[in-house]
């Protein structure tokens, strides 16, 4: 288990480089990607250990060139909005959005995730989406009593639940 902190991208995202004002589900690397079988990660905060458990044959990352917005709404004393302004979050502000995640970890023992990655998942097991392996993660915590949510024990679950699915042969097409 780890963050692949000295792994390479997948190779189509070296075909881009520079920043792009698309959100991250939008970038085009991650469409071929998508094409290609893999799914983003969940972004919600329970699955943020997610790719540090995920059998490593079924992971990727891609450098995230996407560009994370401000919105500032006005409105009126009647709750009408009068005016919407759109902004990059400055650097400074994109580093404080891991803030929550990364003290996650922590309580869990875990390193923080490396900047600036877009985390890929392809199903493992018998599961055809990466949605059905989370739902078979879900099950298996309620049916061995273990809370699933961000906790040491559904992690140790979750990652040798992985391993396990990881050592099977995937789904036939």
């Amino acid at each position: 288990m780890s963050w692949d902190e000295d792994g390479t991208p997948h190779p189509l995202a070296l075909r881009r480089s520079g920043r792009s004002e698309l959100e991250p589900d939008r970038l085009p690397e991650i469409r071929e990607l998508e094409a290609l079988g893999w799914e983003p990660a969940p972004e919600e905060l329970r699955w943020a250990f997610l790719p540090y458990v995920w059998p490593p044959a079924a992971r990727t990352w891609i450098p995230d060139r996407s560009t994370h917005w401000a919105v500032e709404t006005s409105l009126d004393g009647h709750g009408h909005v009068t005016d919407v302004e759109c902004a990059p979050l400055p650097e400074a502000d994109l580093h404080g959005l891991d803030g929550e995640t990364d003290t996650a970890l922590a309580a869990l023992g875990l390193p923080p995730r490396p900047l600036g990655r877009l985390w890929l998942l392809r199903p493992v097991g018998p599961y055809s989406t990466v949605a059905e392996v989370l739902a078979h993660l879900d099950a298996t915590a309620a049916s061995r009593g273990t809370d699933p949510g961000l906790t040491t024990e559904f992690l140790t679950l979750a990652g040798a639940e992985l391993a396990t699915l990881g050592e099977s042969p995937p789904p036939a097409a």
